[in-house]
């Protein structure tokens, strides 16, 4: 037993959430990080996260404990619960937030595009795979090559091109927009959704942050270093399967 979970069961609130804090910190800041990369951001949704948490007595972490069965492991519901937290942090904070002078003359998709590639500085699978997880649920990946070829050519033109061009990825050539590289995108950024929310946290946090397996594990309350690559090996085979189920493989064969 956790001795977060021992401390709030003895009653002692603020003992169970300074142990909570130090168990699952790193894994808060990385589920955290998958939607956020600016440094403002992430300590902001931080905040808002531990404040969701702690809120009525840690009422929400008393709601798992007490429960009698468990269908998920603690870490994999903490993933889902910071998830959710942070989405609702930038809808809240979106729903304010006055783009640059470049993105207000931008039509909506695109807007969106500048947002997040040039302000938040995310790559565009990524951007691709929160724009249709947020307004825009149908929009094809050729489609979105095209408003994002569109949106460079807005963003770097005039008299601060230049920096966005330093900033960001360069745009994709004309060839990424042919049917099989459109379709080949989409099939990727599908396959990386289907990932369950643990997998893809281990895989974020062994393959992308370069962690230790043992820390891995210790972060996300897995036994030992073999989960982790268990959990990393599933996941990138669950990816590899669906890319060559829909023929494509390594190589380009």
């Amino acid at each position: 037993m956790d001795a977060w979970v021992r401390e709030l069961q003895r009653g002692s609130s603020d003992a169970a959430w300074d142990a909570f804090l130090d168990r699952y910190r790193r894994l808060i800041f990385a589920a955290i990080r998958h939607y956020a990369q600016d440094y403002d951001d992430v300590m902001d949704v931080f905040a808002r996260v531990c404040e969701s948490l702690r809120a009525d007595d840690l009422r929400r972490l008393r709601t798992w404990v007490d429960q009698s069965d468990h269908r998920a492991r603690f870490s994999t519901w903490l993933v889902t619960v910071v998830r959710n937290l942070t989405i609702d942090w930038f809808r809240a904070r979106d729903g304010r937030h006055r783009v640059s002078a470049v993105a207000e003359r931008l039509p909506r998709v695109q807007r969106a595009i500048f947002e997040h590639v040039f302000v938040d500085g995310r790559s565009h699978l990524e951007t691709y795979e929160l724009l249709r997880a947020a307004d825009f649920p149908s929009l094809s990946f050729k489609e979105f090559l095209v408003e994002l070829r569109r949106t460079y050519a807005v963003a770097t033109s005039g008299r601060r091109g230049h920096l966005f061009t330093e900033l960001t990825p360069p745009p994709p050539d004309e060839a990424e927009i042919d049917e099989d590289a459109a379709e080949a995108g989409e099939l990727l950024a599908d396959a990386l959704r289907s990932l369950s929310a643990e997998d893809r946290v281990a895989v974020e946090m062994y393959v992308v942050d370069q962690l230790p397996a043992a820390e891995v594990a210790r972060i996300m309350g897995l036994p030992n270093a073999k989960a982790v690559y268990n959990h990393v090996y599933r996941a990138l085979a669950v990816v590899k399967e669906r890319l060559e189920r829909a023929g494509i493989r390594r190589g380009g064969s």
